[in-house]
């Protein structure tokens, strides 16, 4: 059975977080930090009910902190170039170990995080983690480096700005300053590129100054000029590194920056991984639509982004800045390659849908999620506690109010510790809005795998056969149909804060190109309320269906 990916993303640092009063920029000490360990069985069981197939858990790999390991023999990070006072988990320290704030004993984090992969499987989940490949944090070293690997940067010519097979990119001569802020005593000579892509010895507040940015062969600063032959130092060393996770029994890799890396890298490196584990999955952050084709054909991506499609023209279509007509727009741009599309309308990088600074109430995302997870095969996504409605408007330290849920401190995410309720699950300490909002999210991503016609069903838009529909607000609603055998399901969202009694335009070509007879009476089921209705079904009569305000609805048709 083909199944769709549903992804459920999760930082294990604040998922089992049960400090309830924590304080701004407050350390690890105060503010509490969640373990692999609060993954058990009973969390992992429940996060399979609501519909994932997948967990990503962001933040695995040691990264820069201010925390003090040293008691442990790692060595400690300056805190001038740590954000946060946990360190943002794309700032790698070290690329061969795991981050001691996840490990219940320090000493036995690598074991855990083993247990951990065990768990994930034995749940029914396959297990993504981070690639970071673009950038390392200013002072990467590997405590823990298998034998024969060379820390990144050890052998770096630094009088050069660029060789191909230096690790970094250097500004010779030159120390590192900061413009707008203080670096709190950081040296750091000659002063090394950003992972931002900031060749000078200068970086603002602004920059990935945290970071350093990786040399895989071009030259930057001479027109972009390639050397990858020989093959670069980093490629080889980055492949050591897919290669040592993916021994571990990981499923898949969500590479950070993909469109950072140059294309003939991923050509390189996905293609030898995939030779050793062919079941093993790679997901880009690619953020420029003209490269998507190539970073799936050839850099063997199985899956991209959809940022600035359907994510932005998701949030413009919530927010009343777009019409529901131009979701239409967003798949057609990528039409031979949407299977291979990743949706989502949350993500660590994104403003909570319910803050203040996007929807300002979850329930206005629940139309987009029955489009987004239902219109296609495509792999879906959700970041944990969306399906609580979580806000993420607190005041953490780094982050600061942004309606995003931190990445950088110390934190407990509310929705989520009264979810676990100390690993009872029994949703006791949630509101009823809460869990309204959670049976919702279920229903439709189970539903996604459940239904044969949801999970492999050829799709057909509506949009173009209601545009003149008077009946039809193609500004507040969207309609699509999914189609397989006999079954055909009818999804109509509405965008609008009010109900809407609509008439929906089935056009001939669809019977026709399907070979689907035309009826005026057909029983129907209702998926999202296991309700059965009468409804016509034919080119000459609209299909006549009241669909709540801010929702949608699943109609199966068996014709």
């Amino acid at each position: 059975m083909n199944q769709k990916i549903i992804i459920y993303q999760v930082l294990p640092r604040l998922f089992g977080n049960d400090i309830r009063t924590c304080q701004q920029w407050g350390d690890r000490n105060t503010n509490g930090c969640g373990k692999m360990d609060d993954f058990t069985s009973i969390a992992l069981n429940n996060i399979v009910a609501l519909g994932a197939t997948h967990i990503w858990y962001t933040g695995l790999l040691e990264h820069a902190t201010q925390a003090d390991y040293s008691i442990y023999g790692i060595r400690s990070d300056h805190p001038g170039v740590v954000k946060g006072i946990a360190g943002s988990p794309y700032a790698i320290r070290d690329y061969y170990d795991i981050d001691p704030d996840l490990a219940t004993s320090v000493p036995a984090r690598m074991m855990e995080f083993e247990a951990l992969v065990s768990r994930t499987h034995e749940a029914g989940l396959k297990m993504i983690i981070d690639f970071v490949p673009n950038h390392v944090a200013r002072q990467y070293r590997s405590d823990v480096k298998p034998e024969g690997v060379v820390d990144l940067g050890a052998n770096d010519n630094s009088t050069e700005a660029f060789l191909p097979h230096n690790n970094f990119y250097y500004t010779p001569n030159e120390e590192l300053h900061a413009s707008d802020f203080s670096l709190g005593g950081y040296r750091e000579f000659p002063a090394k590129a950003t992972g931002n892509d900031n060749f000078s010895a200068w970086v603002s507040r602004n920059d990935w100054y945290e970071t350093t940015k990786l040399n895989y062969g071009v030259d930057y600063l001479n027109g972009r000029a390639c050397h990858f032959d020989p093959v670069p130092r980093t490629w080889k060393q980055m492949l050591d590194i897919l290669l040592y996770w993916a021994a571990k029994g990981i499923d898949g890799f969500r590479c950070d920056m993909a469109e950072m890396v140059p294309v003939e890298f991923w050509k390189w490196a996905i293609t030898q991984v995939k030779a050793k584990y062919p079941e093993i999955i790679f997901i880009a952050e690619v953020y420029n639509p003209a490269e998507y084709r190539n970073y799936i054909y050839q850099g063997h991506f199985d899956y991209l982004y959809d940022k600035v499609g359907m994510y932005d023209c998701m949030r413009a279509v919530i927010c009343g800045n777009a019409q529901a007509a131009d979701i239409t727009h967003c798949w057609k741009d990528v039409h031979d390659i949407r299977s291979r599309m990743l949706y989502f309308l949350e993500n660590h990088d994104e403003q909570r849908l319910a803050s203040d600074f996007f929807a300002g109430s979850a329930s206005k995302g629940r139309a987009a999620l029955i489009v987004n997870a239902c219109m296609g095969n495509n792999p879906m996504m959700i970041y944990f506690g969306q399906e609580l409605g979580e806000r993420g408007m607190d005041q953490e330290g780094f982050s600061g109010r942004d309606g995003r849920t931190t990445i950088f401190d110390y934190w407990m995410v509310d929705s989520i510790r009264r979810w676990r309720n100390e690993d009872r699950f029994n949703n006791r300490q949630l509101t009823p809005a809460e869990v309204s909002l959670q049976q919702f999210y279920s229903r439709v991503l189970t539903l996604c795998n459940q239904d044969e016609v949801l999970r492999e069903g050829e799709f057909y838009d509506l949009m173009y056969a209601n545009l003149r529909n008077p009946e039809f607000n193609t500004g507040k609603q969207y309609a699509f149909l999914r189609h397989a055998g006999n079954e055909v399901i009818l999804v109509v969202a509405n965008f609008d804060e009010q109900d809407a009694q609509l008439g929906v335009n089935i056009p001939q070509h669809f019977f026709e190109h399907y070979s689907l007879p035309e009826r005026d009476d057909v029983k129907v089921k209702g998926l999202m309320s296991n309700s059965f209705f009468h409804f016509s079904f034919n080119s000459h009569t609209p299909t006549r269906v009241l669909v709540p305000a801010l929702n949608g609805r699943i109609l199966r048709f068996t014709l």
